[in-house]
């Protein structure tokens, strides 16, 4: 597909990406803004609200294969999840869990918790953790897509840590705390969050799937990301057990001790033996793939 043809992931809102990830058509829309399920806490400070919450979800069909899709409006309060828009996600996977899909697909782009909602955003985000991994133990599996302009930050940075697999574009950016966090507490000296080269060496698609967190990296393309789930879904169910774990737990604590005086990507990607690490940034999808591929997993991580 030449770049003329692509639709960008990052561009579209909601809606567009769940149109362009499932068959054409078969998209039904649950909780839909006919409903008029709006936040009672924005309503109450006279804040803006979204008919949806900022929040799409539904059942589709995926080369023919039963799926479940939630999509974040990043467009909305940042897509910062409240108790509504927690709501609708949470019981997303508890759909799944009686309607067994091949797949749940969450579409992530998220600052975090919303804040003008403060513990209701928070049970929110606990509850809808609690589901997804109820969805799991089921053997149903859930893949993260990240490539939207607010990333996964704060408390989706961990929803998106709790799914089986992630599909990432170097524009998605994945963390726990969000650039600007990290500079007022820490202050401009320490972190930038002006500087988007250095935002996206230590946050973005090409450097998580480098560390291991993020399974694919493709480019900023809704088709990309399309053929991304697709390959997902074609691989056997994942099980998680305690040795998965522990394996995981390993992995972590080598690549803790192996990248502990890293300061961002440019020296992971020294440490990992790349070459040109500074040229790293500019590569496309498939180059940086190629670059990636002679490492093991082990490496990788």
């Amino acid at each position: 597909m030449s770049r003329l043809q692509r639709h960008s992931w990052f561009e579209a809102d909601a809606r567009a990406r769940i149109a362009g990830l499932v068959d054409a058509g078969s998209f039904r829309e649950l909780c839909g803004p006919h409903e008029r399920l709006t936040s009672p806490h924005l309503a109450a400070l006279d804040l803006p609200v979204a008919f949806d919450d900022g929040v799409v979800v539904g059942e589709a069909m995926l080369d023919g294969r039963p799926v479940l899709v939630g999509a974040q409006q990043g467009e909305f309060n940042g897509g910062a999840v409240g108790e509504i828009h927690g709501a609708k996600l949470r019981g997303l996977f508890e759909r799944a869990r009686h309607t067994r899909p091949a797949a749940v697909l969450l579409a992530i782009d998220s600052g975090g918790v919303r804040l003008h909602e403060a513990n209701a955003g928070l049970i929110a985000i606990s509850e809808l953790m609690r589901a997804l991994l109820a969805a799991r133990a089921d053997g149903i599996p859930v893949y993260g897509l990240i490539g939207g302009s607010c990333g996964a930050f704060g408390g989706m940075g961990i929803v998106a840590r709790l799914c089986d697999a992630l599909v990432m574009s170097e524009e998605g950016r994945l963390g726990l705390s969000g650039p600007e966090v990290i500079e007022t507490v820490k202050g401009v000296d320490e972190f930038d969050s002006k500087d988007r080269a250095l935002v996206w060496r230590v946050t973005g698609g090409k450097l998580r799937r480098s560390l291991g967190d993020a399974a694919l990296l493709v480019d900023d393309d809704i088709a990309a990301f399309r053929d991304a789930a697709r390959a997902l879904l074609a691989r056997p169910v994942p099980t998680r057990d305690l040795a998965a774990l522990d394996a995981d737990q390993r992995a972590l604590t080598l690549r803790a001790a192996r990248h502990a005086d890293a300061r961002d990507g440019l020296d992971i990607w020294r440490a990992l033996g790349l070459p040109d690490p500074a040229v790293i940034p500019m590569l496309d999808a498939a180059d940086f793939n190629r670059l990636l591929a002679p490492l093991s997993p082990t490496e990788a991580a």
